[in-house]
């Protein structure tokens, strides 16, 4: 995989060639300070994934990561930067990943993982190969079906998180020695290999009355999942939520049944550790389309829906800025005088409590220019 580095932290820059020269099929073709040189270097070479810092001296990395996709539609944006305040803006550009600095080597390998996955997918894309499919749904909950069998019936709960976490590399394959760290890092080696070995028979085992035990393949110590027989939700969200860059007349109905189905957060009746990372990544491509639907709503005066949708988003994080701001405004919009005065009592309320804070001077203009 062809990658370039853009950071004008000269640190930043070596500490991230050395980690990528550690990793299995990178090639680290270029690495550059400013925004102007890395465009010029993909204008003329072949680069399949890019690293950007959000601040690059004078330059705006998300207006440098717009540009890359301009040149190269199939690049892969990486952010990888200080600055956790822009999360939800970098993720409207649809980057791959965002790492907040300092990135570790695991979370590196991660990401490397991820972006090899998806151009691999994007090279043999999936097919309904067959009448039968797994079905998955792992937006809420965890379940797995297939049309010919029903709901799978898991041997043991280290088989179901095996599958689980094969899911979430999106078909690519991993390493043996991963899959030992996260999932049976609390057992000594040799009892962690004979439980990989065990879990992997089971998840077949389970799988065969389905006549699916081949979705699982495993060689060489790698083991990864078929996606060619399977149907998964959050995969399929992400891919339509960012064919979803702008809202508007044509495309509306499809944001708002999508918007729908984001039913909770990835995996969430299950505590799998190794995958916060993933269930951070999809709850921001949520809450992007979500705020960039409702503020279209808002601005067709669909005032009832646009509220549903946000008040969805702030039951999420309550204490989210953009999120009540948005809201307040749908409500003044609305002009329910009682709903206004109740929802900015219960916020100002829920902010001091709990944080100790005052809402934005923002908010507390709208609201007084209301009032």
């Amino acid at each position: 995989m062809k990658v370039v580095i853009v950071d004008d932290e000269p640190a930043m820059l070596l500490a991230m060639k050395r980690l990528l020269s550690t990793m299995d099929d990178v090639e680290l073709v270029g690495s550059f300070q400013k925004a102007a040189e890395a465009l010029d270097f993909v204008r003329a070479n072949d680069v399949e994934l890019a690293f950007l810092d959000i601040k690059i001296a004078g330059d705006d990395g998300l207006k440098l990561a717009h540009s890359l996709r301009s040149l190269r539609a199939k690049l892969d944006i990486v952010f990888t930067t200080s600055h956790s305040e822009y999360a939800i803006q970098a993720f409207d550009v649809y980057p791959l990943d965002y790492m907040v600095k300092p990135v570790t080597r695991k979370r590196l390998a991660q990401t490397i993982t991820q972006a090899a996955s998806r151009q691999d997918a994007s090279s043999h894309p999936t097919g309904d190969l067959s009448s039968n499919r797994l079905v998955v749904r792992g937006l809420g909950c965890f379940e797995v079906s297939s049309r010919q069998e029903g709901t799978v019936r898991w041997i043991s709960k280290k088989s179901m998180e095996l599958f689980a976490y094969l899911l979430i590399n999106h078909g690519r394959s991993t390493s043996k020695t991963r899959i030992l760290e996260d999932i049976f890092s609390e057992m000594p080696l040799k009892n962690a290999e004979t439980y990989l070995r065990t879990a992997a028979y089971q998840l077949r085992k389970v799988l065969s009355p389905h006549g699916l035990k081949e979705v699982v393949i495993s060689a060489q110590e790698q083991y990864r999942i078929d996606l060619n027989q399977a149907d998964v939700d959050f995969i399929q969200f992400e891919q339509q939520a960012k064919a979803l860059y702008e809202i508007n007349e044509s495309n509306a109905a499809t944001a708002i049944e999508l918007e729908k189905q984001f039913t909770g957060d990835l995996f969430d009746d299950k505590s799998f550790e190794w995958a916060a990372v993933e269930r951070e990544r999809l709850a921001i491509i949520y809450d992007s389309l979500a705020k960039r639907l409702a503020s279209w709503l808002l601005d067709q005066k669909r005032y009832r829906e646009a509220a549903q949708i946000t008040r969805r988003i702030v039951a999420r994080n309550e204490f989210e800025d953009e999120s009540n701001l948005l809201l307040l405004k749908i409500l003044v919009a609305m002009g329910d005088r009682q709903s206004i005065s109740g929802y900015y009592e219960h916020y100002t309320q829920l902010l001091f409590d709990e944080l100790g804070l005052q809402p934005s001077e923002e908010f507390l203009q709208i609201y007084k220019i209301y009032q």
